[in-house]
């Protein structure tokens, strides 16, 4: 099947008692056995729904993964993955990342002995120097958040081969409608269906999905153990919202493209963050590991300063002043006191994250109340 058919199809069959089309959504805690053991493939809720199951064979379809494993949140399927690791084990990330994963990574699992190094990505250069006998997992986070940076996911993966590294791919800015890392050769890809999959902002979830048998072993391990598993109308409404992944991440893509042509030649804007623009200094890289540029754009303004954009982030009127991405609505954030606060200042600022720094992301609206929204924000 082509893409835009798994988005309905994969892993997608009619309720067999009923016929129904739409994955019924079952509300129950538990299930009835025939004897001890002896049930239907069901017997606690915590460890498997149907409606759960039903969303997590699509997302596997989508990934081209033999297995995925779904979660109450993006950092709930993040915290599983840690798990499976244990003190002293080193673990390789970007320097510029999300910074729910930075704090989980430092604030949590530090103090539990795991090791981590925070390195410029885009250099494979360092991500190979970073490597010791202790490294267990590179963590890749391509585009990455919030500055848009593209990572080598085959690069990067080769590097892990025969090695026992994982190489772990969050693909929640690209979506699989643009991006399929395990296709290019990462063991492992983890989504906040929060943003694209979901794609609404109204429902909260995380993915891990692997071909990987022993490692979703341990990931369904943690399903049950630790328990941090989505409610059946969450996966509803995750369910219903990957319909329309293509659609929506294709007029979001289009829309993104003519914002940032229109801020690169802005004569009040400095620096344009977004890959699909020729002087994108991945932009190379993105147009063969993607299928297209994505719907996130950064920015700052040429004066260069926190209370400038405050002040274009106060004054949009479509654009919503608000957390997260993803959705159909446009949104506008402040990395460094919104998403990023938890990073220390310095760290932000090594990485090139200024406190001047303004992310969107686009959504569906017509392209021309956008623009003529982010002007008036802009020049006012």
């Amino acid at each position: 099947m082509k893409f835009n058919t798994k988005t309905i199809h994969a892993g997608q069959k009619p309720e067999e008692t009923s016929g129904a089309v739409m994955p019924p959504v079952f509300f129950t805690s538990t299930y009835a056995q025939k004897a001890p053991n002896d049930h239907q493939g069901y017997d606690y809720a915590r460890v498997g729904n149907p409606t759960r199951t039903a969303l997590e064979k699509l997302i596997a379809g989508l990934e081209e993964a033999d297995e995925c494993a779904c979660f109450s949140s993006g950092v709930g399927a993040i915290d599983a993955i840690l798990k499976t690791f244990k003190p002293g084990d080193h673990i390789i990330s970007t320097n510029d990342l999300y910074g729910g994963t930075y704090r989980l990574f430092t604030q949590v699992y530090e103090n539990y002995g795991i090791k981590f190094s925070f390195v410029d990505m885009t250099d494979i250069g360092k991500v190979k120097d970073a490597i010791t006998n202790q490294t267990r997992m590179i963590w890749i986070e391509t585009p990455t958040n919030p500055l848009l940076r593209i990572i080598d996911i085959k690069g990067v993966s080769d590097l892990c081969k025969g090695k026992n590294i994982l190489s772990a791919v969050d693909n929640t800015f690209a979506s699989p409608y643009l991006q399929q890392p395990l296709l290019l050769g990462a063991d492992v890809v983890m989504h906040s269906t929060t943003k694209y999959l979901g794609g609404h902002s109204d429902v909260i979830g995380g993915a891990v999905a692997s071909s990987n048998s022993s490692f979703m072993e341990k990931i369904r391990f943690q399903v049950k153990t630790t328990g941090a598993v989505p409610g059946p109308m969450d996966c509803y409404l995750t369910l219903r919202g990957i319909k329309t992944l293509a659609v929506r991440v294709q007029r979001s893509t289009e829309n993104a493209k003519k914002i940032a042509e229109y801020l690169d030649n802005h004569p009040k804007v400095g620096a344009v963050y977004y890959p699909g623009l020729e002087n994108h200094p991945q932009h190379q890289l993105a147009s063969e590991q993607m299928s297209d540029y994505g719907a996130m754009i950064s920015f700052s303004m040429k004066e260069n300063t926190i209370e400038k954009a405050v002040s274009v982030m106060s004054k949009t009127e479509i654009f919503t002043l608000a957390e997260s991405l993803g959705g159909v609505e446009s949104l506008i954030s402040h990395p460094a006191s919104m998403t990023h606060g938890s990073i220390p200042k310095e760290k932000r600022e090594e990485a090139g994250l200024k406190d001047s720094l303004i992310r969107l992301s686009v959504g569906i609206e017509d392209i021309e109340d956008l623009i003529n929204d982010l002007e008036q924000a802009i020049s006012s």
